[in-house]
């Protein structure tokens, strides 16, 4: 599915086959692999457990913010709105497909789960349909499921049943009774289209143009889009712009079909906010808390896990640096007390259980786009990006007194 990574991948299978790579040169790039799979499924196993018998919204607490609390907002659409965010970070890792050794074998319990899943959450008369039908945020959830079958078309749409796949499409049509605001919601509508044409061959093509031409007209410069007409400092650009952007427009252009940005032009300022958020973590692998939605966490740098996934990182980082940096800002976030409840479930907060910090839109569903950082499971075991030392991170290396190059803006 992404971009350059077939290739990619085939030709290091191959060259790892005739020459391998030592123990040595991949310690670390084993021990973070490692540690970041085994912390993605700790997030899915409850509610994988749950959905997969029917017992979601019976199992699934719902903690809701203290601003949606005074909003009077109900969270009716949380659970699909999980599951959406959950499996759009799992399913490139997923999309590796099973195989012999350990991890395929894991791999083939979590696919085998979510396709269960999605059967249970999209079939109407099941106790845990996830409610398409809502108007309003049932649009944005919709749009993360799609992502997620965008993301893994073998492994989740090609191993759903003819049944689950018309109730999933039915399903996802729902959404198209919201009408989107002009802000990023527009690449919510975009993508369920872009995931219908690329699975059905059928799509309401002007949500997708509307979406990109609104986006060429939001373009601020130096990689970063306004979320609408204005300029807001927040991580809109990693948590939805720039990673929808880049997979609708890459089915458009799969399909032949224009769109008002071209695919080339948006990469380009794609990588260049990649590069940015690899400059933005600090030496001790955190980050600066500003904006909407700081509650979701390490999925503010879903961006920079997807540049690495589509072998897209800027020239001026390494792969070893920059999984070397995420791992350490996903491991500082996910494992500080208070994360989870007794029961494994997430709770609202940038650094363990902090409820004030989510806004008025955000109840448990909504945190678990943080999953979204782990898209660089994606690249299989074997890959360069696992192999090699731990480099530091631009900040980690200013900050001990190495120079690096000089940073500059892009001109488009």
């Amino acid at each position: 599915m992404y971009f350059r990574k077939t290739f990619l991948t085939t030709s290091i299978l191959l060259l790892s086959s005739i020459i391998g790579f030592s123990q040595s040169e991949n310690a670390d790039g084993a021990k973070e692999r490692a540690y970041l799979i085994q912390s993605l499924t700790k997030m899915a196993d409850p509610m994988f457990e749950a959905l997969s018998k029917k017992q979601l919204k019976i199992k699934m607490p719902v903690e809701k913010s203290p601003d949606m609390i005074k909003a009077r907002r109900n969270p009716s659409s949380t659970h699909l709105e999980a599951f959406g965010r959950l499996l759009g970070g799992m399913a490139p890792w997923l999309e590796l497909g099973p195989d012999d050794t350990k991890e395929g074998k894991l791999r083939k319990k979590y696919i085998d789960l979510a396709v269960l899943c999605i059967k249970n959450g999209t079939d109407s008369t099941s106790p845990d349909y996830l409610e398409f039908n809502l108007p309003g945020q049932s649009l944005v959830d919709a749009a993360f499921l799609a992502h997620a079958l965008l993301r893994a078309p073998t492994q989740l749409w090609g191993r759903l049943d003819e049944e689950t796949k018309r109730n999933l499409v039915a399903a996802l049509k729902l959404s198209r009774s919201t009408k989107p605001g002009q802000n990023n919601w527009l690449l919510f509508a975009g993508m369920v289209e872009a995931m219908l044409l690329k699975f059905t061959g059928e799509c309401d093509q002007s949500r997708i143009d509307y979406a990109i031409l609104k986006h060429k007209e939001w373009y601020k410069g130096d990689g970063i889009y306004g979320d609408g007409k204005d300029f807001h400092f927040d991580y809109y650009n990693s948590f939805v712009i720039h990673p929808m952007m880049l997979d609708i427009m890459w089915v458009m252009k799969e399909k032949g079909i224009t769109v008002a940005i071209d695919f080339e032009t948006e990469l380009k300022r794609s990588i260049r906010y990649a590069e940015i958020q690899e400059r933005l973590i600090s030496p001790e692998a955190t980050y600066p808390i500003v904006g909407r939605s700081i509650a979701y966490r390490c999925g503010a740098f879903q961006l920079l896990s997807q540049m690495a996934l589509q072998k897209s990182l800027p020239h001026t980082v390494s792969e070893q640096q920059v999984r070397y940096a995420l791992y350490s800002l996903i491991k500082r976030q996910m494992d500080a007390p208070g994360t989870y409840d007794a029961n494994g479930w997430l709770q609202i907060g940038v650094y363990g259980h902090q409820a004030s910090m989510g806004d008025y839109y955000i109840s448990t569903g909504s945190v678990y786009l943080c999953a979204q950082a782990y898209l660089l499971l994606g690249l299989p075991a074997t890959d360069s990006f696992w192999n090699g030392k731990d480099e530091d991170w631009t900040n980690k290396k200013v900050w001990n007194g190495v120079a690096v190059p000089v940073d500059h803006a892009i001109e488009n």
